[in-house]
């Protein structure tokens, strides 16, 4: 007598009271495939990884190998280039400067709140104004006159050094409490020149004649890469410019900052806000060529990213393919089995595509991790500041679902089509 298979879930469950009947719904149900749920699928796509944990430990370095190296060529790059962008900004990447034509008869003067309708520009994030006063800077009224020659008493703002990206190497710059009263802040060579290196604390400041009138200085400035011209200047409140030097109030040099992506949009709308009666009487200064280096090495870097991260990912998906096509081929007992007692080869194929995703998965959880603190450390380590791309990481755990699926999918197919006899046979 030859007996039938027993199907996997022809037998259905006991009803809720206990009474040990059957809840059958006829002979034909006996022959339906059995349903599994997505908590099954997963726990039979564990079975490989739990019953040879060494294979998949190492599969799963493989892969976690390929996540971190995408981290890593994405992340390090991208920190030394943070850095290089802010080397290249500190050349003033981001900074123009608006000025009269010279030598222009009758001369062009430019409105006295001339910084503050460049500010109503929308790309434009800071902007101050100097002036020339014409007046002369004596060390004392015991020196000879022309003792000051080569230097320039500019009235200035005091978010001038904002807008140049300077700083205070002594002393203090000019604030609302000081701007008023007959005090001076000098340029780097200015301080050199008039014989005042350095500002002591706790001393009486120095002081200086300008146009017959003694003024404390109250800072030195330190180098200005930005603004070179203020380095030979000697600078003093605008209000006090008005009050001891006769100062007309028209500045000379607008400096600005703005967007870099719309530094360009800037400048050619610079000389019509200034000067609208002929804005071909203001000269612009055109953006600093470090700009167009800085666009050129973001454009170079994200074409490094792309390709070693491409290599990477394959090499981790070769390495998870291989795994699965050697599982297949081992287990083909256990498949032999599973398909006598009734498995199809839809589940066939979810249990190994299922154990192909797991495994990348768990390489590139790792590999995200492991990727993300050597980033974090060599950066760290070189002095910049760490940038791990968001884009990176989210590619870095979809990319380990895509590679699972990808790699398991010929030997999940390769196994489904295993008939109980071949794999029993085979075995």
């Amino acid at each position: 007598m030859r007996i039938a298979p027993v199907r996997a879930g022809a037998v259905d469950r006991e009803t809720a009271d206990g009474s040990g009947r059957r809840r059958g719904r006829g002979r034909s149900d006996t022959s339906r495939p059995v349903r599994l749920a997505p908590s099954d699928i997963l726990r039979l796509g564990l079975i490989g990884i739990r019953t040879r944990p060494m294979r998949a430990a190492l599969s799963a370095v493989g892969i976690s190998i390929g996540i971190a190296t995408l981290i890593l060529v994405t992340g390090i790059p991208a920190s030394s280039q943070r850095d290089l962008n802010r080397q290249l900004s500190a050349l003033g990447t981001n900074t123009l400067r608006a000025q009269p034509q010279p030598d222009q008869k009758p001369p062009v003067l430019l409105p006295e709140k001339a910084s503050e309708m460049v500010r109503r520009i929308g790309p434009v994030t800071r902007a101050s104004q100097v002036a020339n006063t014409h007046a002369l800077v004596r060390r004392s009224d015991r020196t000879d006159p022309n003792d000051g020659l080569g230097l320039t008493v500019l009235a200035a703002r005091p978010d001038l050094l904002a807008s140049v990206n300077g700083r205070v190497r002594s002393g203090k710059f000019l604030d609302a409490s000081t701007e008023a009263f007959p005090t001076a802040v000098l340029g780097y060579q200015a301080a050199a020149r008039l014989g005042i290196p350095a500002l002591a604390p706790g001393r009486e400041p120095p002081q200086v004649v300008i146009a017959d009138q003694w003024f404390t200085v109250i800072g030195i400035l330190d180098p200005l890469p930005l603004a070179p011209d203020l380095e030979r200047s000697v600078l003093v409140g605008w209000p006090a410019a008005k009050s001891y030097l006769r100062f007309d109030g028209h500045p000379t040099v607008i400096y600005l900052k703005a967007r870099e992506d719309a530094i360009e949009q800037v400048g050619a709308v610079l000389p019509a806000t200034l000067y609208p009666q002929l804005p071909g009487l203001v000269q612009v200064s055109r953006p600093s060529d470090a700009l167009a280096a800085k666009r050129a090495t973001e454009s170079t870097f994200s074409a490094l990213f792309l390709g070693l991260a491409g290599v990477a990912l394959l090499v981790g998906g070769i390495g998870v393919a291989n795994t699965m096509y050697i599982s297949v081929l081992e287990r083909r007992r256990e498949i032999g089995l599973r398909r006598a007692l009734g498995a199809n080869r839809g589940q066939i194929r979810a249990q190994f595509l299922t154990e192909s995703v797991a495994l990348s998965v768990l390489g590139g959880a790792v590999g995200t991790l492991a990727g993300v603190a050597a980033t974090l450390a060599y950066a760290t380590y070189q002095g910049w500041p760490p940038v791990v791309p968001l884009t990176s990481v989210g590619a870095g755990t979809a990319g380990a679902v895509v590679i699972g699926m990808a790699a398991g999918l010929y030997p999940s197919v390769r196994a489904s089509r295993l008939t109980p006899t071949q794999a029993l046979a085979s075995a």
